[in-house]
């Protein structure tokens, strides 16, 4: 299904385009389909940078970038609303980057990672400075999110993310107002990002056996 919905994906990317790709294996089928068109790519992966280099793609540095025609990511959860969670990768600061600057940002997935509303059953990934850990942990414990520090069988101490910062996985549970709590938590001093996704995706490109679909903004999905 990954494959399929990357093959859809790939008839909105154009030749001349600057295109924001995420990382995770769907976008790894999405370069295979577009690898031969006349398009940059920009990325907060470093194994689709790889990818898309060993294809022959040119890969821009994201930090002399400011427009991106289309972006495509994976996603852990999306609601009928847009809202998203994103929490394997920890690269979601750099992923909301590219997000901003996209005309358009879609998500791509299989069916059973939608919701009619956000399920909170994978955390919300909150990237914190060093100096705020004890603080920000006190503050979100006080929210009733269970903090649970970042680690990894391959290194010692709480997982960092690319610039340096710690990664906290917070689990949620009956949230009724998303975009309350997502303002409240970039509203902590010391919290970066993070991997929760308010008013920035602008649609979704979903597949089941019945074949793939597309929903932009508010509306239904209709097939493609």
């Amino acid at each position: 299904m990954k494959k399929t919905c990357a093959k859809y994906a790939s008839k909105f990317i154009k030749d001349g385009m600057v295109v924001g790709l995420g990382g995770g294996s769907t976008i790894q089928y999405l370069i295979d389909y577009v690898k031969d068109k006349d398009i940059q790519v920009v990325t907060p992966s470093v194994k689709t940078a790889l990818k898309a280099q060993k294809e022959g793609l040119t890969v821009l540095n994201t930090q002399y970038v400011d427009h991106v025609d289309i972006a495509f990511d994976g996603c852990d959860e999306v609601d009928f609303n847009l809202n998203a969670l994103k929490s394997g990768g920890g690269i979601h600061t750099q992923e909301k980057i590219i997000a901003s600057m996209a005309n358009e940002y879609i998500v791509l997935i299989d069916e059973n990672k939608f919701h009619e509303t956000l399920a909170f059953k994978t955390p919300v990934v909150v990237e914190v400075l060093p100096k705020a850990y004890g603080i920000v942990k006190k503050k979100l414990q006080l929210l009733n999110g269970n903090v649970v520090e970042r680690v990894s069988d391959n290194k010692d101490g709480i997982m960092i993310s690319d610039e340096g910062n710690l990664l906290l996985d917070v689990y949620f549970t009956d949230v009724n107002d998303i975009s309350k709590l997502n303002q409240t938590l970039l509203m902590m001093p010391g919290v970066v990002d993070t991997s929760l996704f308010v008013d920035m995706i602008t649609g979704i490109i979903m597949v089941n056996a019945k074949g793939a679909f597309k929903k932009e903004g508010k509306g239904e999905f209709y097939a493609l």
